[in-house]
């Protein structure tokens, strides 16, 4: 837990509900063990998309379907949705719950490994939204930049890796030090890339927030 516990238990306990299908779908997903995005972050990630108004939103990592629908519901009329998926056993159930909100025409469920895609996608998403195999973020930027418009927000989720990428790398598990290591220069990356103003914020499992911008000037 990045945040503080009774503080994060005092904010969620300000949420305001969802429609009765999400939150089912949300309370199936607990129970069954299935990750998905914070109480914290869903709140930041709806102040986004009210604010941003996209109308073209690509998902890296669709799990159950669970965020893409919730961001459906915060979006002006007519935005799509694209969600890319590689995990089977999770795509089945993905484009039910898409169904159970009358929502498959909205989203778009493409299967298959998330860089691959990328490849294959045109620019012209205005809004990102990176929750797949952590290890792989810093490999999905470069494609996941050519397709984000300009002025484009890119939303990364589990950066902090539960405090793990504070700590130095003897400090976590030897399996857990690959990803450590490349989480790590996935946030340097947003933090000094020439087109991108990024902020790294303590919420949920720790989330970065970069926007695309053509005109930075850095001091060198």
């Amino acid at each position: 837990m990045i945040m503080d516990e009774r503080a994060a238990a005092y904010i969620q306990s300000l949420e305001t509900a969802e429609c009765a299908v999400l939150e089912e779908i949300e309370r199936e997903a607990l129970e069954q063990g299935v990750p998905i995005i914070r109480k914290e972050t869903q709140s930041f990630l709806k102040v986004l998309l009210c604010m941003k108004k996209p109308k073209k939103i690509l998902e890296i990592g669709t799990g159950v379907g669970f965020s893409a629908l919730m961001m459906s519901e915060y979006v002006p009329e007519g935005c799509r949705i694209l969600t890319i998926e590689n995990y089977e056993k999770r795509i089945p159930a993905a484009r039910a719950n898409f169904e159970r909100m009358g929502k498959e025409r909205q989203i778009t469920l493409i299967e298959g490994d998330a860089l691959d895609v990328l490849k294959e996608l045109h620019e012209g998403f205005d809004f990102i939204f990176v929750d797949a195999a952590k290890g792989q973020y810093i490999y999905y930027l470069p494609e996941a930049l050519r397709v984000l418009a300009e002025d484009g927000i890119l939303l990364s989720d589990n950066v902090l890796q539960g405090g793990d990428v504070l700590e130095s790398r003897f400090a976590v598990e030897r399996r857990d030090r690959t990803i450590h290591a490349r989480m790590r220069e996935y946030l340097y990356e947003l933090k000094h890339h020439d087109n991108l103003a990024t902020s790294i914020l303590p919420l949920g499992d720790g989330v970065a927030v970069s926007v695309k911008c053509q005109d930075i000037v850095r001091c060198v």
